[in-house]
């Protein structure tokens, strides 16, 4: 036995230590972000890099796209005035289907929601929701727990609520200036009176600036905008021949500048912008099925490419809210049930044909879904 303790005591001190900077630099970033949380009780490098060091975070950040092994879907509930938070990894949802392991929050805000989330825009972990009813948006870090709310746009633009003008609706987009190194919220003010107003709040800074309007008079409010390769994307309608077209919105984040971006020639009855493989697809329902395009060069038409061909479910219809596509041709999109009148998620597998609906368990409210990816990008102004 002392042997054998001698040999083990002797292994034990023979093995070589890495250095700090490989620990933290190669094996720190590929991390979940829940480890990563507990381990800041470690030491204090490890607390003020987790913590503190923005680069550690970007570049935890970048691991984290490279593995896609870190995506979250979210659902957010609104029932009997409580906002829940529904939260699994994608891998457990598709792995397995019928009954996939959500872990349920309740969601304490810093200020008080008076409907629900009505949409959710993502960008780099960071989540912009759009709470209904508000004309405000709040945003968060779902790992971190932080939050911070935006200013509100009424002090925003005084001058222009005093003549008591009615606005439809606002709608919040969210992504990030790469060349500038700064996060951005857009919103879109939509008024029965005039064009769509545009604002602009870089993170940061503790107000709004007013930029160019938006170019359409109508833009699809069941959505905000796509973030894809520095760009902010809707869907809006251009009025032509004598008949609403849609068409696509693309507004460069660091220019702060718009241009149109060329649709796939298709007949829709419904379509929704997404992202995939940081490309720009549509997902559009018509004829029984839902069609989803990706365009594989950005701005250029002829690089539209039809990737999925996807019947529909009974007497449920396609009606996409959100959208993900993993590598294995599996695709999660939201569904509307005809008869209870509710939407659903469906994954379908498209290598064997097969649809199911993942069981969530206890939903009776409003049910709003968005994937992130999970990321230690703090906020400033968090509470």
């Amino acid at each position: 036995m002392a042997l054998c303790s001698n040999v083990t005591t002797e292994t034990i001190t023979s093995l070589p230590s890495l250095p700090l900077e490989l620990v933290e630099e190669e094996i720190l970033c590929r991390l979940p972000v829940k480890i990563l949380l507990q381990l800041r009780c470690i030491c204090k490098s490890w607390r003020s890099l987790i913590s503190d060091d923005p680069k550690f975070a970007k570049k935890h950040l970048r691991m984290s796209k490279i593995l896609k092994q870190q995506q979250h879907l979210t659902v957010n509930v609104f029932s009997s005035c409580d906002l829940i938070s529904l939260d699994s990894l994608l891998s457990s949802v598709f792995s397995n289907i019928s009954n996939p392991t959500f872990t349920r929050t309740q969601l304490n805000f810093p200020i008080s929601v008076s409907r629900y989330i009505s949409l959710i825009s993502s960008c780099d972990g960071i989540l912009c929701l759009t709470l209904d009813g508000r004309r405000s948006a709040l945003l968060c870090n779902p790992f971190l727990r932080k939050y911070s709310e935006l200013p509100s746009l009424e002090n925003h633009r005084k001058r222009e609520y005093s003549y008591q003008r009615e606005v439809k609706s606002c709608l919040f987009s969210f992504g990030y200036d790469n060349f500038n190194d700064v996060y951005k919220v857009i919103a879109i003010s939509c008024f029965k009176d005039k064009n769509n107003e545009v604002d602009v709040y870089t993170l940061g800074t503790n107000y709004w600036r007013s930029i160019q309007d938006f170019p359409y008079s109508t833009c699809n409010m069941y959505h905000p905008g796509v973030f894809v390769g520095g760009t902010v994307n809707w869907l809006a309608y251009h009025v032509s021949n004598g008949s609403f077209c849609r068409v696509i919105v693309s507004l460069d984040l660091e220019k702060e500048s718009y241009q149109k971006i060329p649709k796939p020639d298709l007949e829709e009855d419904y379509c929704a912008l997404m992202i995939f493989r940081d490309c720009l697809c549509i997902f559009a329902s018509s004829n029984m099925f839902l069609d989803i395009w990706i365009m594989k060069e950005y701005g250029i038409k002829e690089s539209w490419t039809k990737l999925y061909n996807i019947p529909y479910v009974g007497n449920q219809s396609p009606f996409p809210i959100t959208g993900y596509i993993s590598d294995d041709d599996q695709v999660l999109f939201s569904l509307f049930d005809l008869i209870n009148s509710k939407f659903k998620l469906v994954a379908y597998n498209f290598i064997n044909g097969n649809a199911k609906i993942p069981k969530i368990q206890n939903i009776n409210g409003f049910m709003n879904p968005g994937v992130y990816m999970e990321s230690l990008i703090s906020l400033p102004c968090s509470y």
